[in-house]
């Protein structure tokens, strides 16, 4: 075993003979764990995760561990206690369906059930691979080490005006950092959101003092030499000084290491699960950011990489690995997706799916500190984006889940409640 590799727990006794091997020790992966054990699963559990650390959550990284409230985000989470062996910073390098093997930096692992939560990986900027200064912000070693370079307030050049880059942005300013972001898109969210949607969240830049570049795609980074900074070169010859530079560009499922397996993946390099979040090789799970999964409600295959769907689906893993009981017809997999932002002292949140063919419909004025963007689909609400009314998004959740249909008078006004807007 090599000095990254830690265990904890012992194996229980395989109550029903089985053995089932939980790969990727994220939000997804743990939560797969814990819900076999809350739903009687009592034969030999092991959860393996590619970081040597504890298993952490990830959302707090672009906030409280970067500026240094908190020194980490661990689940509090008794392994031990509920039988579940942790095998950390022990990669994952292929699966033998065949054979029922997993292979790995410690060698193969036998599995009976085989989940994949591997989660997903940052896209990087190409050419800048071992550039000192150029960070990455998905990990726990990530933000540890950002972490001195917004204590030191240095000039930053963010990469990417999407989810992430806003919210590291956000992170940065406030810890008293020059910042430039530079979108090669019009706007920022452009992958997310429609131009009018997005439009409202340009200023928000601004307000907080930091630049938006947009139309600014990057050529190349030049390292930093003698004394002088980093340089972002852009497209048009511009060039930006920097003393890091931070990229957020994207996100694509983790899955590379699956090639040869038989396991089948999608447009996006996604695991094509089924509505029970089963892969195309018999014994074998996927869940999490890692995989997509047929939507009734939606009529499409979706591909969420968000908390919220790492911490649903495992419930749908674990029921159909345990059983469902005699008589009950397993549930299908098919949430309202969600999630949420905090960006420039607002707090966005998203919850539904839209495409860019369903109608958008305002609550409030998108120029002031509070409103909604509502998406409608013969006359029903699929998504909505609320800044700053909470409340519009939980009560826009349920009608979502219901399939509720609205009158849009009533939906467009703000001071009515969201769900008295019914036709």
């Amino acid at each position: 075993m090599s000095e990254q590799t830690r265990e904890r727990g012992p194996e229980p006794a395989a109550g029903d003979g089985r053995r089932v091997v939980v790969v990727g020790a994220g939000m997804a992966g743990v939560q797969t764990a814990v819900a076999l054990r809350e739903q009687g699963y009592t034969g030999a559990l092991t959860l393996i995760g590619a970081e040597p650390h504890q298993p952490y959550d990830r959302p707090p990284l672009s906030k409280a561990v970067l500026l240094g409230t908190a020194e980490g985000s661990a689940f509090d989470v008794d392994f031990e206690a509920l039988g579940i062996t942790l095998r950390l910073g022990c990669e994952a390098l292929g699966v033998r369906p065949g054979a029922h093997l997993l292979d790995t930096s410690e060698g193969p692992v036998p599995y009976d059930a085989l989940v994949l939560a591997t989660g997903a990986e940052p896209v990087r900027l190409p050419g800048t691979d071992g550039v000192p200064g150029v960070h990455l912000l998905r990990t726990l070693d990530d933000a540890e080490r950002l972490r001195p370079v917004l204590a030191r307030r240095h000039g930053i050049v963010v990469v990417g005006a999407g989810w992430i880059g806003a919210e590291f942005a956000t992170a940065a300013r406030e810890a008293g950092c020059a910042v430039t972001v530079v979108e090669a898109a019009d706007r920022p969210l452009a992958d997310a959101l429609p131009a009018e949607v997005a439009a409202p969240m340009t200023s928000w830049y601004a307000d907080a003092g930091a630049a938006l570049r947009t139309h600014a795609r990057v050529e190349r980074v030049e390292p930093a030499d003698r004394g002088e900074p980093l340089r972002v070169v852009l497209d048009d010859g511009t060039r930006l000084p920097a003393d890091a530079v931070v990229v957020g560009i994207g996100a694509r499922p983790s899955t590379a290491w699956l090639a040869g397996s038989g396991i089948a993946l999608g447009a996006h390099g996604e695991v094509l699960a089924d509505d029970r979040l089963r892969t195309s090789v018999p014994d074998v799970h996927a869940v999490g950011d890692c995989a997509s999964f047929p939507s009734a409600r939606y009529g499409e295959r979706l591909l969420v990489h968000h908390w919220d769907n790492a911490l649903q689906g495992p419930r749908t893993v674990a029921a159909d690995i345990v059983g469902a009981p005699a008589g009950e017809a397993p549930a299908a997999y098919d949430p309202v997706p969600y999630f949420w932002s905090e960006q420039f002292g607002r707090f966005v949140q998203y919850a539904g799916h839209h495409t860019d063919a369903d109608p958008v419909l305002w609550r409030g004025d998108p120029g002031g500190p509070a409103w909604t963007a509502c998406w409608l689909r013969e006359g029903r609400l699929v998504a909505l984006l609320a800044v700053g009314r909470p409340r519009d998004l939980a009560q826009g959740r349920r009608l979502i889940q219901a399939g509720t249909v609205l009158d849009p008078v009533l939906l467009a006004d703000p001071a009515r409640p969201l769900k008295a807007a019914t036709a």
